[in-house]
């Protein structure tokens, strides 16, 4: 039986030749009894509804099978790989460059956990007056993201910033030189010259890969000239907080059930994965 949940024959066309080539190398034992494609709809199915993995539909492979799946991909970085290299293919899809790109948007968002989540990822966040963790995205003009990172909620968002892009540096340090600053957006609540200080720290030509600029907000004379009043929305800020809206769709990630930071960051990938995968299948 398929679920909505479920690989459609395209996108499961789009898939299965990355496997090979991600995967990791599976020691010489009995032969699984379940394809690929059906423990693959297992986890989506899992991820989509947020059920509990002893919980899946009995025609979908024993819950024990596909979780030990899940397992061994998310600890040998599968999905991750599998977002870089559905990202590329996404990119490619409107005729821009797989890797590279000239702007960056970069937010974070508070969610809250629950009893499932371990001390180690447990925080309060005065702001958003949420206990729980928050997600750092950077995302390019689609949607999709470059990097994606967990901290506590408590976690400041110059700090949050400064973990993920200290985690991906390797991405700056290989930019060509002969390709425009790479601009990274950012909203009011960042402090763009502590940023710089502590990033020079890390990398010290950093400044010449990348430029940081704040959104702009709309002024009360300019939201009068355009017969609009009280929060207006701005552009290039609105296609990361759709990015944001985007994960909510998936029930397991309405908040964090997971117990460690990096299985919540894992779970963040594989969402974009499954919409990656939608939208290559859809114009293909």
């Amino acid at each position: 039986m398929a679920y909505s949940s479920s690989l459609t024959d395209a996108e499961w066309e789009i898939l299965e030749p990355l496997l090979p080539q991600i995967l990791p190398q599976k020691k010489r034992t009995r032969p699984c009894a379940w394809t690929k494609r059906e423990i693959i709809d297992g986890i989506l199915y899992q991820l989509k509804n947020g059920c509990n993995w002893k919980d899946l539909p009995k025609d979908l492979p024993p819950y024990s099978t596909v979780y030990w799946h899940y397992k061994q991909w998310r600890e040998a970085g599968v999905i991750k790989k599998l977002m870089g290299v559905l990202h590329g293919q996404v990119r490619e899809q409107v005729k821009k460059k797989p890797k590279w790109t000239t702007l960056i948007i970069i937010d974070s968002q508070a969610v809250k956990n629950t009893c499932n989540a371990s001390v180690k990822s447990k925080g309060f966040c005065f702001y958003k007056a949420t206990n729980g963790i928050k997600r750092h995205l950077a995302v390019d003009t689609l949607g999709f993201p470059f990097f994606t990172h967990c901290t506590k909620a408590n976690v400041s968002d110059d700090v949050g910033l400064l973990e993920m892009l200290t985690l991906n540096i390797d991405y700056f340090k290989s930019k060509p030189v002969n390709i425009p600053k790479i601009t990274i957006l950012l909203d009011h609540g960042y402090h763009i010259d502590a940023l710089i200080e502590k990033l020079k720290q890390v990398y010290p030509q950093i400044m010449t890969k990348i430029r940081f600029e704040l959104s702009t907000k709309p002024s009360k004379q300019e939201k009068g000239a355009q017969g609009k009043s009280g929060f207006v929305p701005a552009v290039a800020r609105w296609v990361i907080e759709r990015s944001n809206a985007w994960m909510e769709r998936c029930k397991s990630l309405v908040k964090n059930f997971e117990r460690t930071l990096s299985h919540a960051e894992t779970k963040i990938n594989l969402c974009f994965v499954r919409l990656m995968l939608k939208r290559l299948a859809a114009t293909s």
